[in-house]
């Protein structure tokens, strides 16, 4: 059975929570957005220091990867290039499987066909995820109008 890149999720350990709390509160310190590198300073098991340049998105993505950690979460970088089954995009959804099969049928969400395999782009499925919550959002901010205005409170 093929393994897929959204499987192995495993959440944090109390001692990692606490690193990445801590972590991401010195780095973000010393992170400077304005620069397109920035170098940092890693020990390894001998104690010796290593300078090593990296790009200020990867330790931007860094950040937010030890916030999540920081609040128990289990975190996992996906591609945004990679291929999901129906099954997978389905359960980002949190929709049943048929239920996101007739979304792609009527045409609400790209896909294509590997064999007789629909698959999913995970980018294109994270825009129609956007798009969902902004509509779902604008919804709810027209009730809440709606009731201000009808002096429901």
């Amino acid at each position: 059975m093929k393994h897929s890149i959204l499987d192995s999720l495993s959440l944090p350990a109390p001692k990692e929570i606490e690193a990445a709390s801590r972590g991401q509160r010195e780095l973000a310190t010393y992170l400077s957005t304005k620069q397109e590198t920035q170098k940092i300073s890693i020990q390894d098991a001998h104690n010796e220091t290593h300078q090593i340049e990296l790009p200020t998105s990867a330790l931007t993505l860094l950040m937010a990867v030890l916030g999540e950690l920081a609040v128990g979460n289990a975190v996992q970088v996906v591609p945004v290039h990679t291929e999901l089954t129906t099954q997978e995009a389905a359960n980002i959804l949190n929709v049943s499987r048929p239920h996101l099969v007739k979304l792609l049928e009527q045409g609400q969400l790209p896909y294509h066909k590997t064999g007789r395999h629909r698959r999913v782009l995970f980018a294109d499925l994270m825009q129609f995820k956007d798009k969902r919550a902004q509509e779902s959002n604008d919804a709810m901010q027209e009730l809440a109008d709606q009731g201000q205005d009808l002096n429901f409170y």
